[in-house]
């Protein structure tokens, strides 16, 4: 039967489900601006002020893959549902919050609530769209995704001069219960064969993500004990899920090479993504001595340039050209970096050099989430968005600390720029093998 006729307000709840995954992304940037102001109204040490950022990037990172695999059990739509009651009620304690222990607290909750949601948003779309539609779909939450990345940091500056720091968490309480409302829309979606949960793999998954992912984002530097523990307990879970009656997941995702290359290539997209969106804020004000608000109005072409070319890409160059457009996208957004280079992250010509950087990053992500997901199996789902989500926050982190890194060692952003550059031509690389990828269905 056709979809059509199955789904007749699917395109209204894909609305609600990339409506989440916008509230999320929002929350996990738009602190990274606001979090000075934050530390002023709520007085505390100064290493604070990375923890309001991180003690959401911390549980949001470990508890994907647990999230997607919730999902599998209980129903998509119910694990959804829950995590977004979650994050509104956690949005409504930081936005109270007298204190910056009860903020950072607070914060937690909201990264935990959002593991539960964003995993289940892969596998309720493909409840409800199949064919070239399910396609079209999928393709645009990259677009989402980014332009939500990008648009945190110009959002939180502008409330927090405007209104006041909490604002930046009272705009998930009208987000969040439109959702709610508009979750009847959603069909339930769970795993045909009800999966159990893996303890041992829980364990081990939420262990070393966190001695990984922690080093990276703590204000004291990089543990290296930490992030060598960490990296072993994540080779002891690989060898666990090969051998566990009820994998966390799926081995069968490793079975080719196109998943695997998704994975390698998100983590190196993001980090250059989202360790761009750190540098050029901190080069602005800390540099060049702009206040919160002109340095968010800065970051606006990027913003523009990333939408435009998602909406083109999806539209007219994906349908044509399929997923080698990915490459169109990286060149595009090397050009930018290296533009950016050339005018020292100063001046008028630095609005142009954003502007490229977001039209290669929109070109990119429309066919690599396109390419990445559209030939996982239902089993196969919530193993799939739970890797895809924790391995682009890893990434996120990942350039965070090394970009950000270097321009606090270095005093300038061209050696972050130029580590960027590297980092982009290295996820061209790795995204290759998606080109070839075939599974039998």
């Amino acid at each position: 039967m056709p979809t059509t006729t199955l789904h007749r307000h699917r395109w209204a709840a894909l609305a609600v489900l990339l409506t989440a995954e916008a509230m999320n992304l929002l929350d996990a940037t738009i602190v990274q601006v606001a979090g000075p102001v934050m530390h002023t109204a709520l007085p505390g040490p100064a290493a604070d002020i990375p923890w309001f950022s991180a003690a959401y990037t911390l549980p949001f990172a470990v508890l994907l893959i647990t999230g997607g695999r919730l999902g599998d059990i209980f129903g998509r739509a119910k694990v959804f549902k829950v995590g977004v009651a979650g994050f509104v009620l956690a949005s409504l304690v930081c936005a109270a919050a007298p204190a910056a222990g009860l903020l950072i607290g607070a914060r937690a909750v909201q990264g935990a609530a959002a593991a539960l949601i964003i995993p289940q948003t892969i596998g309720l779309i493909r409840a409800l769209f199949d064919g070239d539609e399910l396609a079209k779909a999928l393709g645009s939450i990259g677009p989402v995704m980014g332009l939500s990345a990008v648009t945190g940091p110009l959002l939180g500056g502008l409330l927090t001069q405007a209104v006041s720091w909490r604002a930046v968490f009272l705009v998930n309480v009208p987000l969040g219960l439109a959702v709610l409302l508009a979750a009847r829309l959603l069909r339930e979606d769970k795993a045909a064969t009800r999966p159990r949960l893996d303890p041992v793999g829980t364990a081990l998954v939420v262990a070393g993500t966190g001695l990984l992912v922690y080093p990276l984002i703590d204000p004291a530097g990089k543990d290296w004990v930490l992030l060598a523990a960490g990296a072993a307990l994540l080779v002891v879970f690989g060898f666990h899920q090969r051998r566990a009656a009820a994998p966390l997941v799926e081995p069968s995702l490793f079975a080719h090479r196109g998943f695997p290359a998704a994975l390698a290539g998100s983590l190196l997209f993001f980090a250059v993504m989202t360790g761009l969106m750190q540098v050029v804020p901190m080069q602005l004000q800390l540099g060049l001595g702009l206040d919160v608000r002109d340095a968010a109005l800065t970051l606006l072409p990027l913003s523009a340039g990333l939408a435009l070319s998602s909406w083109f890409a999806g539209t007219r160059l994906v349908p044509k050209f399929g997923a080698r457009v990915m490459f169109a996208g990286l060149a595009v957004l090397l050009a930018g970096i290296a533009a950016a280079i050339a005018v020292h992250v100063a001046g008028p010509l630095l609005l142009g050099a954003l502007a490229l950087c977001g039209l290669g990053m929109g070109t990119f992500t429309v066919p690599f989430f396109a390419a990445a997901l559209h030939r996982v199996r239902p089993h196969e789902t919530g193993s799939a968005a739970g890797l895809l989500n924790a391995v682009q926050q890893l990434g996120g982190t990942v350039g965070v600390a090394l970009l950000g890194g270097l321009y606090l060692s270095n005093g300038t952003a061209t050696a972050s720029l130029g580590l960027a550059a590297g980092l982009t031509v290295a996820a061209a690389i790795a995204v290759v093998p998606m080109l070839n990828s075939r599974r039998d269905r």
